[in-house]
């Protein structure tokens, strides 16, 4: 048999070889990211104050549900026995209750959530979304001045309010989602005024995405009118996007969010090279939850297996906890 030609075209290197790194599963393990832990997850909920209506099935989002401020304690119940050790609490309240200042969260459903877990879950940390689009009749983050725009300074003194009496029904962390300007800044000077070590989890990268529509079924909380491209940032922006979270990070943000998450991986794995020394979290939108949901069902592909690849990406990008509709089934299959 004569010599085939081609063998001198392999490349004899042996450092070209890659198969021999993964022969065992351990060896794969150890050329692996660490997965997340179930301490690592943040499982968002919508709470509301519907006495007729206590469980409200919310269409968008398969197997999420509002959930009455008195019920919310049985719910997470069983997750923590799980493994689930942190939540985030948006509110939802009836377009009756709303007014054009948001006035109904300074003593929202979420503020009786937090009392109602504090004393039967001492341990379970509580994060609190903070924004006024669910309150308010036209559904943007902030109140306008007369001529139609945004009153920065204004919407930082009521949501100022807010998180001072969410903080006093028993939230741990303050998430503000309003993408104000200097929100950060403001909520660090206010609490150290009232003698108070609240953590601030800061929405610093969060884009004008098309990515929200079934949380703003869920909340309630879509735009009567225009929309946010004023106040959230540009699809396209990567520089913008960083300047965002290093102010945040410099106006003494404990933890920085980029949102949405699979679609702007790319600001997070920035971000995880960038000096910030703040762990990062990822929002696994709404719409990340329908897309992948919704394949899954039609038989695209297995949605635990995908669920655990998409976990693995947003680690390998740098991110330090997921905030993820998908975290009840999580904990069962997170280790």
């Amino acid at each position: 048999m004569e010599p085939d030609k081609r063998d001198s075209l392999i490349p004899q290197e042996s450092k070209n070889y890659l198969h021999t790194s993964m022969v065992h599963p351990l060896l794969r393990e150890w050329n692996s990211v660490d997965m997340f832990k179930k301490s690592d997850l943040i499982w968002p909920i919508f709470i509301h104050a519907d006495d007729e209506n206590r469980k409200q099935e919310i269409t968008l989002l398969p197997e999420n549900y509002r959930i009455h401020y008195d019920d919310i304690v049985d719910v997470l119940k069983p997750l923590y026995e799980k493994g689930l050790r942190s939540v985030m609490l948006f509110a939802y309240i009836p377009e009756t209750e709303k007014d054009e200042r948001g006035s109904k969260a300074l003593e929202g459903p979420v503020n009786k959530a937090c009392i109602n877990i504090k004393k039967e879950l001492p341990d379970l940390l509580i994060n609190c979304d903070l924004c006024l689009c669910p309150y308010t009749s036209h559904g943007h983050c902030g109140v306008f001045l007369e001529n139609g725009e945004l009153d920065n300074d204004e919407t930082l003194k009521i949501l100022g309010d807010i998180a001072l009496n969410l903080i006093r029904d028993g939230a741990d962390i303050i998430a503000p989602s309003d993408c104000m300007d200097c929100r950060i800044g403001y909520l660090k000077n206010l609490f150290r005024a009232n003698k108070l070590k609240t953590p601030v989890m800061s929405y610093g990268s969060k884009f004008s995405s098309g990515m929200y529509g079934p949380f703003r079924h869920a909340c309630g909380s879509a735009p009567s009118f225009g929309d946010r491209k004023k106040y959230q940032l540009p699809l396209g922006s990567k520089d913008l996007a960083l300047r965002a979270l290093e102010r945040d990070v410099e106006e003494g943000a404990d933890i920085i969010m980029v949102k949405p998450g699979i679609f702007y991986i790319d600001i997070i794995n920035e971000a995880s090279h960038r000096d910030f020394k703040r762990p990062i979290c990822a929002y696994q939108t709404s719409g990340e939850y329908a897309m992948l949901y919704y394949s899954a069902e039609k038989g695209v592909f297995d949605l635990d297996a995908i669920l655990i690849e998409n976990l693995t990406a947003y680690r390998r990008a740098g991110c330090d906890i997921i905030l993820s509709y998908f975290t009840p089934r999580l904990l069962d299959l997170i280790d």
